[in-house]
Formats: structure tokens, C-alpha cells, sequence
């Protein structure tokens, strides 16, 4: 029988729970992958209307569970019921082949059975155009139409197909799918105006990087507007602006949300329950993401009280025992308190997490002027990025960099860390000034058969081999996990990695280019926390706005007009301009 909590009933704040008629649920499921012991008699409930935060530890299955609602894999043990009639849209980090079709034809024909009626119509209007080609149609119907068939019967077949089409909403169909796609970043072709950021709707999907076939992915699945949306990390390959556009759509989304993200404020201001993947439970609790925080932490503190007082009476009642089993004058006490102990529930010692430390080494003092452009021109091809700019980095300043995509973002980045130069103009790095760089193309210059312990320690010769798997374990690889070559590690691990090597033995200015990309929550928390205290100067870009909150004090925002600069970090920036990022609508 399933814990009520573990049932879909909420915790609220005075630990009270309301019962909740759930439209998915997951019963007693059990599930291992290897030797691994996932999920134990673990349950769950979706109802309608829910907005879920999945989180646990990296490995703790929440992936597993997406899969198992998506009926994708089976647990060992238990069932998942979904309610007859129920939807369900799962995106994952996989996506597969996309090739062959425009984004926005990509993105319509995942919309579910609105798009098998589109293309039921689609071939029934060649058909009519060309009555031969009838017979290569589904044959369906009890007398299907054929060579010479008359036209009247393709017609009749085309207008209930019309009318079918018609009361799913497919005439509105590519408006929506075009009004998503543009939330997401990309353009129409013939946008008056304003300059393409991204590729255009009508591109041939196949064309695009990786980062934005997940974006068609995403939109296939929001289009498709089922009962249940389960989004894996729905953020990872989003800029700000798009991020804080999905945040409006998921928000007013009246289905069911089930979702996992390591954006602590995409959380906060989205998901209304927590279902905490912990030791093979799911337990759940009501509020966002700071709320379960601070109810697992009151919850830990009254457990560790409650397992302290019982260890001290236990503590004492076998001292008497021992101290008088030997006597026959107490032999009665003795056995009583025996017995008293045998039938005793004991309570369970808390379960810890322990939370990641990096402190930075001191870093040696940088001149007073960091880093200084003069009068730079950037363009890429007929398209101007920048036009005289001036910018000064001073020392002691952590400067965020914000713009819509394609603003020049990353080109400012790479024209003070020296791996482009301006058209024209100079960029100077100040004097006593040792510059570390984070790209995203860093991670592919690891050693794909080196272990994560010999990558770093390569890096350190001097260094010993206990400072070695300190670092390590700050970083997310301990134990075993040390011992992963790097060619099996995902691209937040290789990421740690990178920011491992760069850390240790810290530049007095750091260069960052969305350091935060792919980071599990734990990582980024102890990242925020040590560049928060960092006695340097920082150039970063970043897409999490709690992360730009806690480490920026300056803010460049880059657009078509040219730079602008805020005093303050980035939460002075919101209250001066109103908004959260340059494009935001």
C-alpha cells in the first residue's frame, strides 16, 4: 500500500495532505536498470491541470519515469495507468532524424491526429487533381475509389475528410505552429523589419544544428497541445527570450505538466507541485521549487531530532539491560525492557545530501583596466555586429552580456579573449591580467580515452592526487565516477570537467560563454555560490537569471541600436528597463 504522499497527495505547509483524482498514475511501480535499484513500490498521480517539477539527483530515474508514463519502457513491478482517452507528449533530449521537410512542415506533422487528417486531405486533393492516382490511395472505405472510379465518390471522401480536418482545428493549424516556432526563435522569411536572429521557418529542417532541430522537437510536441505535456529539460537549448516565452505558454497551458529543468526559476514561477525522487521513493510536495526546498529541509531537521531522541532512549535502555542481565533480582525488568525493544519501530536515520563546496584559490591582483576596446568594427559578411564600439572592463567588475540571438553575444566574448580579431580597432588586455576563456567547444578538445581523474591531473602534474579527487568530487565525479573516460561523459559532465580545469587554479578574469548550459541543479548552485564570492572580474554571457542575479554587478545589453549599459547586475537591469531580456514580449 502507497505512502498517501507517494499517492499525488500535497504536503502544504502544516504537513496536511488533499487528495487529488489523478488522470495518470503510477502504482507500487518497482524498476532497476543493472544493478541499479531505481524505484521501490514507489507511486505517483497526475491530475488535470497539475504543473509538476520532477528533480533527484542525476541517475535517480527521472528520465525513466517519463518513459514509463510515455509507455516507452515497462516497470519491473507495479503498473502506470493513464485514464482512457488521455493524451500524452513527451519530449526528450532525443529527438531523432529530422531531414526532408520546412521547420514548420516538421513541426505540423507532429501534431497528432490533426496532422494524419492533414495529410489525408493533402493526398485526396492530388487524387481529385489527378483522378488516376485515386488508386494509390489508403483504401479505406468499403468500395475504395480506383481507375476511372467516378469523381463524385473522391469528392464525397474529400469533403468528410475536410470537415474532420475542419473540427480538429487544422486551419489554424500552421498559424499556430508559425506562432510557436516564433516564441522559440525562429523568423518568417519575409519578416519587414527587424533583422533574422534565427533560421527561418521555412528552411529545410535538416540544415540545422543540433540545438535547434531540439527547438522543432519542442514545438512539434507544444503544437500537438495533448492532455499531459512530459518535458525532459525543455530549457537546455533555449536563449533567454525563448525560455521566458515558454515559461507564458506553459503557464497558461490548461493540460497537465509533468516536467524535469535545471533552471531553478523556470521552476518557481511554473510548477505548483515537487515530486522528489529520493531513495527509490517519489515523494511529493506542494508549492515550487524554494517551497520543497525549505519543507525537505524542516522535514530532514524533525527526523534527525526524531532519530536523536530515540537513539538516546535506546542508548539507555540497553545499558540497563546490560548492566543488570546478570542479575536475578531484575531479571524480570531486564526481560520486559528485551521485549519492550524487540517490538519498537525504529526510526530510519535522515538521509543527507550533501551539498557541493569549490572554494577558488586567490587569484593574483590584475591591473586596474582589464580589458579595453577601441573603436571595433565587427561584421560577417554584409552584416554589421559592431560599429565603433568602445567598452571598458575594469577590475572588480562581473559584467553580464545580454541580447536577443544572433545580437553578437558570443563575438564580443571571442574579441576580448583573443580568438577572433576586430575588422578594425584594437583590443587590449590589461597588464598583469590572466585570462581563462569557457566555450562550448572546449569540451570537445578533451581526450576522449583519458579518465576524468587522469584529464585533470594532466593538467596538474604538482598536484596531488587527494587535491586531485577533492576537485573532482566538487565537480559532481566521485568515487568511481572519477574514473569515467571522457568519450562516455554527457555534455554537462564534460562541461564540469572543462570548468574543473579552469577553476583550480583560477585567472584573475574569466571569460565564460553560458558556463551554466547542460549543469544539474546541485552543480550550477555550488558554481553561483564560488563565482558569487570570486575576488576577480567576469565577462559572461548566461541564459539562467538566477545565476545573472547572484554573480552580475554590470550589465552590457547588445542590440541593433548599438550598447547599452545599466549599472548594477542583472535584477537592477530588470527594475531599470522593465524587462528580463532584451527581446522579451
Amino acid at each position: 500500500m502507497c505512502d498517501p504522499r507517494r499517492q499525488g497527495i500535497s504536503r502544504d505547509g502544516q504537513g496536511r495532505g488533499r487528495p487529488l483524482a489523478a488522470m495518470i498514475r503510477l502504482d507500487s511501480i518497482s524498476k532497476r536498470h543493472g544493478g541499479q535499484i531505481l524505484f521501490l513500490e514507489a507511486c505517483m498521480g497526475v491530475c488535470k491541470g497539475d504543473k509538476v517539477g520532477l528533480v533527484g539527483p542525476n541517475g535517480a530515474g527521472k528520465s525513466t519515469v517519463f518513459r514509463m508514463i510515455a509507455k516507452e519502457e515497462q516497470p519491473d513491478g507495479g503498473s502506470v495507468a493513464i485514464d482512457r482517452g488521455v493524451t500524452i507528449g513527451h519530449f526528450s533530449q532525443d529527438i531523432g532524424e529530422m531531414t526532408g521537410r520546412s521547420v514548420v512542415a516538421e513541426t505540423m506533422a507532429g501534431a497528432g491526429e490533426v496532422s494524419v487528417a492533414a495529410e489525408e486531405l493533402h493526398r485526396l486533393e492530388h487524387a481529385m487533381a489527378n483522378p488516376e492516382l485515386a488508386e494509390d490511395l489508403d483504401r479505406t472505405s468499403p468500395a475504395p475509389p480506383g481507375r476511372g472510379q467516378d469523381l463524385m465518390a473522391l469528392i464525397e471522401r474529400f469533403g468528410h475528410a475536410q470537415a474532420r480536418f475542419d473540427e480538429l482545428g487544422g486551419y489554424a493549424l500552421e498559424a499556430k505552429a508559425r506562432e510557436i516556432l516564433a516564441g522559440l526563435g525562429f523568423h518568417e522569411p519575409n519578416a519587414a523589419g527587424a533583422k533574422a536572429r534565427g533560421p527561418s521557418m521555412d528552411a529545410d529542417v535538416g540544415t540545422l544544428s543540433g540545438g535547434w532541430k531540439m527547438r522543432v522537437g519542442l514545438a512539434r510536441i507544444l503544437l500537438m497541445h495533448p492532455d499531459a505535456l512530459l518535458l525532459d529539460e525543455p530549457t537546455n537549448h533555449l536563449d533567454l527570450e525563448s525560455i521566458l516565452w515558454l515559461e507564458s505558454f506553459l503557464k497558461q497551458y490548461p493540460g497537465a505538466l509533468v516536467m524535469t529543468s535545471h533552471d531553478r526559476a523556470f521552476l518557481n514561477r511554473i510548477v505548483t507541485r515537487i515530486v522528489d525522487i529520493d531513495g527509490g521513493d517519489l515523494i511529493a510536495y506542494s508549492g515550487n521549487y524554494d517551497f520543497y526546498l525549505e519543507q525537505r529541509a524542516i522535514a530532514a531537521a524533525q527526523q534527525e531530532a526524531q532519530y536523536a531522541r530515540q537513539q538516546a532512549m535506546l542508548a539507555k535502555e540497553e545499558a540497563f539491560i546490560a548492566r543488570f542481565k546478570a542479575r536475578a533480582s531484575h531479571a524480570a525488568q531486564v526481560q520486559s525492557r528485551v521485549k519492550k525493544l524487540d517490538k519498537i519501530e525504529r526510526v530510519e536515520p535522515p538521509k543527507r545530501r550533501v551539498a557541493r563546496q569549490f572554494e577558488f584559490r586567490s587569484a593574483p591582483r590584475s591591473g586596474e583596466d582589464v580589458a579595453k576596446l577601441e573603436r571595433v568594427n565587427k561584421a560577417y559578411g554584409d552584416r554589421t555586429i559592431y560599429d565603433g564600439l568602445d567598452f571598458l572592463v575594469r577590475r572588480g567588475e562581473r559584467w553580464c552580456v545580454l541580447g536577443t540571438n544572433g545580437a553578437g553575444k558570443s563575438t564580443l566574448l571571442k574579441l576580448v579573449a583573443g580568438q577572433i580579431d576586430p575588422d578594425e580597432g584594437t583590443v587590449t588586455v590589461g597588464t598583469s591580467t590572466k585570462l581563462g576563456y569557457f566555450a562550448q567547444h572546449a569540451m570537445e578538445l578533451l581526450d576522449p580515452d583519458a579518465t576524468v581523474i587522469d584529464t585533470l591531473r594532466a593538467s596538474f602534474p604538482l598536484a596531488t592526487t587527494g587535491s586531485m579527487k577533492t576537485l573532482a568530487g566538487a565537480f559532481g565525479f566521485s568515487g568511481d565516477e572519477a574514473d569515467k573516460r571522457c568519450r562516455v561523459l554527457s555534455g554537462g559532465e564534460k562541461a564540469r570537467v572543462v570548468l574543473a580545469m579552469m577553476l583550480y587554479d583560477p585567472p584573475n578574469f574569466l571569460v565564460l560563454d553560458e558556463p551554466t548550459n547542460h549543469l544539474d541543479m546541485e552543480t550550477k548552485e555550488m558554481l553561483t555560490k564560488a563565482l558569487a564570492s570570486f575576488g576577480g572580474t567576469m565577462l559572461f554571457v548566461s541564459h539562467d537569471r538566477r545565476f545573472l542575479a547572484d554573480v552580475s554587478n554590470r550589465v552590457l545589453e547588445v542590440s541593433d541600436e548599438g550598447v547599452r549599459i545599466y549599472g548594477g547586475g542583472y535584477t537592477e537591469y530588470v527594475e531599470q528597463s522593465g524587462r528580463e531580456a532584451p527581446g522579451a514580449r
